[in-house]
């Protein structure tokens, strides 16, 4: 049983890196932005340049941090709808609330980061606690959300602090794009928060709840977290598109509703929950955007962005569950 058995399921160490590499959706995006960005480097020559990899950074960070939000939720079996909400409110008080100056920026990051705050908490609080469906819950809160943006603001007007709109698009010592850095930090907290307990649990619920609940894990409580973590990180979004637009707009995060969704997809993390990642929704995110400078790069009108992105979202969902029945299929 033992020696014929063992020879027999061991697994050779290159078919196990080949399935390992195939099963991982960060690494499928990662692939796809890459030629995209071949295609868009013979469009556009100087893509490879400073000057445009800060532009790309500056465009894709307040999405991949709308999509990171939204990935602890997704994690644990949820959706968060509240997200267009949360980004409009924080939008319309950077155009509106804050003064300028290194001072006011960090008021204003401060309230936005405490309004995302808040609206996690009342999402995570109905959904975990009083047991209210993910979706109907966050789609509450991002329908009040929407109406308080436009009682701050009624209509698109107002300015984003200079401090906000330039300092944070630049780069540090012409040389380092402070969004890099902004996202480097992000990625960099994903990685201390993996290897936590909070972490352990959070896909621990999304796998399977019942079986987390046996293992000791505070399954509310696990959930809770996640949403409030995604309102924090829905307003740092908000904050950084009040950045990138410099004006305030009451509608500002509707666009990236539907978005977030599609970049988490694409990033490889799996709406049944217990499988996926902060960083390959960040790509993904990255990739829609980068996306959307290739089809213009290459004369495509800009009414077809959404079939193409659409069509790209669909190839990654693809190829990420045909990999991992293929990664599954070598271990029997």
């Amino acid at each position: 049983m033992s020696a014929t058995a063992t020879v027999r399921t061991a697994p050779s160490p290159t078919g196990g890196l080949v399935r390992q590499g195939l099963g991982n959706g960060t690494l499928i995006v990662i692939v796809i932005y890459a030629v995209l960005f071949a295609a868009y480097a013979i469009a556009q020559p100087d893509a490879a340049s400073l000057s445009q990899i800060t532009e790309q950074l500056n465009n894709a960070l307040p999405l991949a941090l709308a999509a990171a939000g939204g990935t602890f939720v997704v994690l644990t079996r949820g959706f968060d709808l509240s997200v267009a909400g949360v980004v409009s409110i924080a939008n319309v008080i950077m155009a509106t609330q804050v003064g300028d100056g290194p001072l006011g920026a960090l008021y204003g990051l401060a309230l936005v980061m405490a309004v995302g705050l808040v609206v996690g908490a009342v999402n995570g609080w109905l959904t975990a606690y009083v047991g209210l469906q993910s979706i109907a819950s966050t789609l509450g809160t991002m329908i009040i959300c929407s109406g308080i943006a436009l009682v701050i603001l009624d209509a698109p007007g107002g300015t984003v602090p200079d401090f906000v709109s330039y300092d944070l698009l630049d780069m540090l010592w012409n040389l380092v794009p402070v969004t890099g850095l902004i996202a480097a930090v992000v990625v960099g907290i994903w990685l201390i928060i993996q290897r936590t307990g909070f972490g352990i649990a959070i896909y621990a619920v999304g796998a399977d709840e019942t079986a987390a609940t046996l293992g000791g894990i505070d399954v509310r409580r696990t959930k809770f977290l996640a949403y409030c973590l995604a309102g924090i990180f829905y307003g740092l979004a908000g904050y950084m598109l009040s950045a990138q637009t410099a004006t305030g707009n009451p509608n500002a995060g509707s666009p990236l509703l539907l978005q977030v969704f599609a970049a988490i997809a694409i990033g490889g993390t799996s709406f049944r929950g217990g499988r996926g990642g902060l960083v390959g929704s960040m790509v993904g995110a990255a990739t829609l955007m980068l996306l959307q400078k290739v089809l213009f790069a290459a004369g495509v009108s800009s009414f077809y962005t959404g079939l193409f992105q659409g069509v790209i979202m669909i190839i990654a969902v693809l190829i990420a569950a045909l990999s991992a029945w293929f990664a599954q299929a070598g271990r029997r």
